[in-house]
């Protein structure tokens, strides 16, 4: 576990031995020995009375070590609630909260000082310009405070400004004697060796990179919650589609009696703008039941949208929730979906969720006009629960 991986880096105060006591009875008198604590001094005191004499060993109030350093825990957890959702903004994170020998690692990024670490995140802010959502803070350990987080990143040094997403935990350290930040540790959801240097980390930066072909109009709105090698856990709000019966999760059937409705074939003959992606669903684990869908604009309610012209086309609200999706390019077949539904409702059993029945296929692009190695496809699969405890 990522908290456990950070015991070896995180400054932690000795324990002291606990003072141990021995009492014994002889014929004259009673003599009690206390052991003292380990680096401490002792000195012996004969103590008289009229009944008995006895030994007492005690320590001297002037030679006892300083107390054991306290942090206020609860406070610092509160602290990272508001101060880390300012890490990209103006604003920024208060540094007079680290110490200025501060450990920073992620798997390919490394600091040893707070300046260094305040470099990385303004190098970042001019390069990608993030976007950094926090999750949860919790204390983890005596000294150790754990965040989850997600961070979507998109870099605008590149003409096709490719979207960068990580999530994960951040393990970050306290120093028991100033009370401030140590050390923090990034822990990367989407790779396994999180050591610096990870060459693992560094792949995944770069296929990131590679180009999707996205237009640049509205899509459904949607936060991450874990990104992994494999799929993204993605919290969907609510929308609205135009749908009517499809065939194929890879056909087209049905295709022009929707993007009719948004041309104007409706009740009011209200022209209404286009959005991506272009939905294919499919209810059953058969497939066999099949509607082709548009999300429509999300100004848009259910009361003020005309009514379709054609019997076969409706109107119907997607409650959102949480989805697994699977992200790839290339030409598109029934065989090819089928086979990346497959492998995305395999890993998704196989890390303990818990897939709802039947699929979805997203096509952001228009085949006509867009390459097919760029083409931006998804596979969703709807989840019965998700958490990121």
């Amino acid at each position: 576990m990522a908290t456990s991986h950070l015991s070896d880096h995180i400054y932690r105060p000795i324990p002291t031995r606990s003072a141990t006591f021995r009492q014994f009875t002889t014929t004259k008198a009673t003599i009690l020995f206390l052991s003292p604590p380990k680096c401490s001094k002792s000195r012996s005191f004969l103590v008289k009375n009229d009944q008995k004499s006895k030994w007492v060993v005690r320590l001297s109030l002037v030679e006892k070590s300083p107390p054991k350093p306290t942090v206020d825990m609860k406070r610092l957890v509160d602290f990272l609630y508001e101060d880390l959702p300012h890490l990209f903004d103006d604003q920024g994170i208060d540094r007079t909260a680290y110490d200025e020998r501060v450990k920073f690692r992620d798997p390919i990024t490394k600091h040893d000082t707070i300046g260094g670490y305040l470099f990385n995140i303004a190098l970042l802010k001019k390069l990608f310009s993030p976007d950094f959502e926090l999750h949860w803070v919790k204390q983890t350990g005596p000294y150790e405070i754990t965040t989850r987080w997600t961070m979507v990143m998109r870099f605008i040094l590149l003409p096709w400004k490719p979207e960068l997403a990580f999530t994960g935990t951040s393990v970050m350290g306290i120093n028991p004697v100033t009370g401030k930040f140590c050390s923090h540790v990034d822990y990367w959801d989407s790779i396994q060796n999180n050591d610096y240097f990870s060459v693992e980390g560094l792949l995944d930066v770069i296929k990131q990179l590679r180009i999707y072909k996205t237009p640049d109009i509205e899509t459904p709105k949607y936060q991450i919650l874990k990104k992994t090698g494999k799929y993204e856990v993605r919290k969907y709000n609510p929308f609205i589609v135009v749908e009517t019966d499809g065939d194929k999760l890879a056909g087209s059937t049905g295709f022009n009696g929707v993007t009719g409705y948004i041309f104007g074939k409706n009740s009011t003959a209200e022209k209404i703008p286009m959005t991506a992606p272009v939905f294919t669903q499919a209810f059953d684990a058969d497939m066999s039941k099949v509607s082709i869908q548009i999300v429509l604009p999300s100004e848009k309610d259910m009361s003020s949208l005309p009514y379709p012209s054609q019997e076969a086309v409706r109107l119907r609200k997607v409650e959102g929730g949480i989805a697994a999706v699977s992200k790839f390019s290339g030409k598109l077949s029934e065989d090819i979906v089928l086979e990346k539904e497959k492998a995305l409702r395999s890993g998704l059993i196989r890390d303990g969720l818990k897939p709802k029945l039947g699929c979805l296929l997203a096509r952001y692009n228009d085949p006509g006009r867009t390459r097919s190695s760029i083409m931006r496809h998804e596979v969703l699969i709807w989840l019965e629960e998700f958490s990121l405890d």
